[in-house]
Order: C-alpha cells, then structure tokens, then sequence
C-alpha cells in the first residue's frame, strides 16, 4: 500500500511542476479513455480467474455491503464538512 501511495504523491508532484506545459493540457483529454481501458483491463482479469467466477454468487454480495457502506460513509462525511465548513452564518 505504501508503494501505490507513493507512487501517487511522485506522480501528483510530476504533474505540479509539468503543469505549465502544453503537453500536460493535452492529457486531460485522454483520462477517461485511459480509466476506460483500465477497467476492461480489470475485467478481462477478473473474468480470467476461475476462482473469482465460481465463486460469484458469493464475492458479489460482499462487494455489494461493502459499496453500500462506503456511499453511506461517503455521504455522511460530505454532508459533516458541509456542516462544519460551508454552511451561512445560523443557518
């Protein structure tokens, strides 16, 4: 996990100091393809694997709880900085 995270911060820190560059305006074009075929990548994987397939039925109701949750978690934490640092006055 550490070396996804840094991995992140090096290439949050290139694309800071490259952000001037013509170059780096282009690229905003191509994200959504670029997530686009990283999610067929990981289709393709996960279809790929036996194991993850036969077990399906058991993985899906799992991954389903865990979405519900982290939305709810997600909508509860939005809705708390929203409280503490947007709201009007006494409102």
């Amino acid at each position: 996990m550490f070396k996804i995270i840094s991995i992140m911060f090096v290439g949050l820190g290139t694309g800071y100091l490259l952000r001037d560059l013509k170059l780096m305006r282009k690229t905003e074009k191509t994200i959504p393809l670029t997530v686009f075929a990283m999610l067929f990548i990981l289709g393709m994987s996960v279809g790929s694997n036996s194991l993850i397939v036969s077990n399906l039925g058991r993985f899906s109701g799992q991954a389903a709880l865990l979405a519900c949750f982290s939305v709810l978690g997600s909508i509860i934490a939005a809705w708390l900085v929203y409280y503490l640092f947007f709201r009007k006055g006494g409102e």
